[in-house]
């Protein structure tokens, strides 16, 4: 069961990583001076601190995490207070070498990096636990603990005997009999048919695997990778449990990482208070796909979310790590907060001195001091953000859903063939570009989502089909709904084995078609689609080769030796109506394509005019709040439907002459009487 919002935020926090346990006592008083100057008032403390607090296996060390609470809570400070479990301490690597991981290629590793503890270890989950408790029992009852912070951004695989003994148990679990798990991966194939459950072993480079991203039996390899999922969710559920015996109220969160492909995000919100994420783009990460990661991870719990890390100027892990131009902090924030965050903070706010995020961008750069650009940024975001408290726990209407599925990204990325560049993460992309360049609101939904409340649900490259859904998705249609699905769409089940009698599978009825084949295309290589209105579009990757089962074609392939036979089409069903797009098409065909659909779900943009700015808005139950964010290097005037209303950020009333710079924000509320 979901658990319900606990305490809640009363102010938007604005802070981030602080790490005082790597500087001098005489530093922290520096850092608070600036910080105030700066508006921060909330710190994540103590991510990686468990060698410092339990220094043996039988010694607790608080004394110097005990004058940083005291520090923060004197200043008022709102603590996000971290289990520091995501790094090993050396001595327990040393005593126990098993807590270590074995990567995919079977190596065992020793003491070093972070995430390097087998989440099947159970000396790993008895330490874990133990110092998760401690904690709680510590600072549970501290009222400026507003957000506990368990490890610290889950990821990675391991390979080891744990692993591999307590994969076999999860497999029982789900399978019951050898003769399902048999027939589910389809062992007969290659006469790879087990006959004891201690004959499974892990898919890795000594195994099924074919290289980190390709496996000879993807069943088994989609099996454990939710079974690493359902490990490490047991890990978080297992501290929040701890915290939970001394502090019941407090929320609790995992920071996330987007589109991150190792964990079911949507799995583990459900264990969630509240979900948060670390927000880093490339420097060439289009604006859109920023949006969308927001946007996933405010539906994963369909409620505002926390961002729990951004960079106040560059990244150092990166291959380019750029400095953020003057105002794209302040932007990337604004767009952030527009698209349902709660808090606004960063890694770091002190610079650390060495190891290999030195330069790492930070509040508090090397320099030492409050005189530079990026402070200056910072604390004018500080300043605006103590007037907009109103924003918190508004919502992001919509009535676009677009399906994000871990199951099919992992499905569809092990697939051998058609085509080795088709990627997920791409493909929900392409789709979700569209609605963010017209200011159409969208929610990122599982497969077991609330369809019905959608006018529109998008479900591209839907490969596998789980148990359920198609029907889902037939009900949702035949009561008025517009389903899009694509290419690569209902061709396998839950363990990648063909829907057999057509593609798309349980899709083919309500889709009217079936398609026959499926062409690849080298990447210089394409295709021509020709509209009914004559126009003409190149398609490259993919191209369905399918036939008409009642429904309408709304454009054909105009070459190759299967021109003439239908790439995109359309289906009444019940009440409701199915586009098939068949083909990767250009952008401007896809585009195309969806006006048409929008039009006949009638879905609208935030606003009726046209205008290359970002526009977004968050509702409470008085007032819609509008984020107006020019992302383009061209100034762009300001839309009409906003001249004379005050930007609750400078207090200036808009007039009709004003334009928007790169990287300006306006923020305006209306009452909801007056929409």
């Amino acid at each position: 069961m979901e658990k319900k919002m606990k305490r809640k935020f009363t102010r938007i926090l604005y802070g981030g990583d602080y790490n005082p346990n790597q500087w001098p006592r005489e530093i922290w008083d520096e850092d608070m001076r600036i910080f105030k100057k700066a508006r921060i008032n909330s710190a994540s403390i103590n991510i990686f601190s468990w060698a410092k607090i339990q220094p043996s296996e039988e010694t607790y060390y608080f004394d110097e995490l005990d004058e940083i609470v005291e520090m923060l809570s004197k200043e008022k400070y709102d603590i996000v207070m971290a289990t520091s479990t995501a790094a090993l301490p050396a001595w327990m690597v040393k005593r126990y070498p098993e807590v270590t991981r074995t990567d995919y290629y079977g190596r065992k590793h020793k003491f070093g990096k972070r995430h390097n503890a087998c989440p099947n270890s159970l000396v790993y989950q008895k330490h874990a636990k133990a110092l998760a408790e401690e904690l709680a029992k510590r600072y549970g009852g501290n009222k400026y603990i507003t957000c506990w912070h368990i490890n610290n951004e889950y990821g990675g695989e391991c390979y080891c005997e744990n692993c591999e003994k307590a994969f076999r148990v999860w497999l029982r679990k789900k399978y019951k009999t050898l003769e399902a798990l048999n027939k589910a991966w389809n062992l007969e194939f290659w006469g790879h048919t087990v006959y004891d459950w201690d004959e499974i072993v892990l898919p890795n480079a000594l195994g099924e695997g074919m290289g980190e991203n390709n496996t000879a039996f993807a069943g088994i390899s989609i099996d454990y990778r939710r079974f690493n999922s359902d490990s490490m969710l047991e890990n978080f559920k297992m501290e929040r449990d701890a915290v939970r015996k001394y502090d019941p109220d407090t929320l609790i969160t995992n920071n996330l990482m987007g589109t991150y492909k190792g964990l079911d995000y949507f799995k583990w919100a459900k264990e969630m208070d509240i979900v948060s994420w670390d927000n880093y783009p490339y420097y060439n990460t289009p604006w859109s796909m920023t949006a969308m990661c927001n946007d996933l991870m405010r539906g994963l719990k369909g409620q505002p979310f926390m961002l729990m890390e951004q960079t106040p100027s560059q990244q150092n892990w990166q291959p380019y790590n750029s400095l953020k131009r003057p105002g794209q902090m302040r932007a990337q924030s604004y767009q952030t907060i527009a698209h349902g965050s709660d808090t606004i903070q960063f890694f770091q706010l002190r610079r650390t001195v060495g190891a290999c995020e030195k330069f790492h961008g930070a509040v508090i750069a090397h320099v030492g001091h409050e005189n530079t650009r990026v402070f200056r940024e910072v604390a004018q975001l500080g300043k605006e953000l103590e007037q907009l408290d109103r924003i918190l726990g508004s919502n992001n209407p919509s009535k676009v859903g677009i399906i994000f599925d871990w199951d099919n990204y992992w499905a569809l990325e092990y697939t051998s063939g058609p085509h080795k560049d088709l990627t997920y993460v791409e493909q929900i992309h392409n789709c979700y570009r569209y609605f963010y360049h017209k200011n159409i609101p969208v929610d990122m939904i599982p497969t077991d989502g609330d369809f019905g409340k959608y006018d529109l649900v998008m479900a591209p490259v839907l490969y596998m089909v789980k148990e359920g859904v198609a029907e889902a998705l037939e009900d949702y249609v035949k009561n008025g709904g517009t389903l899009v699905t694509s290419f690569m769409s209902g061709i396998v089940d839950e363990s990648d084995n063909v829907h057999l009698g057509g593609y798309p599978g349980p899709l083919r009825s309500m889709a009217g078609v079936w398609v026959e084949e499926i062409d690849a295309l080298a990447p210089e290589q394409h295709n021509t689609v020709v509209f009914d209105d004559g126009s003409e579009y190149t398609c490259h990757m993919l191209c369905d080769l399918m036939h008409l089962e009642g429904a309408e074609s709304l454009a054909e392939y105009s070459s190759d030796f299967y021109a003439g036979m239908p790439a995109i089409t359309r289906n009444q069903y019940g009440r409701g109506r199915v586009f098939y797009i068949g083909t990767n098409l250009e952008e401007k065909a896809l585009d195309k394509v969806l006006d048409q659909v929008t039009a006949e779900a009638n879905v609208s943009p935030v606003i009726d005019e046209s205008t290359k700015l970002e526009i977004t808005y968050r509702e409470s139950d008085t007032e819609k709040m509008y984020f107006i964010i020019n992302f383009v290097e061209d100034e762009q005037p300001l839309p009409k439907f906003f001249v004379g209303r005050k930007d609750l950020l400078s207090g200036k009333e808009l007039d009709d002459s004003m334009t928007l710079k790169q990287y300006d924000v306006v923020m305006i509320s209306i009452p909801k009487q007056e929409n």
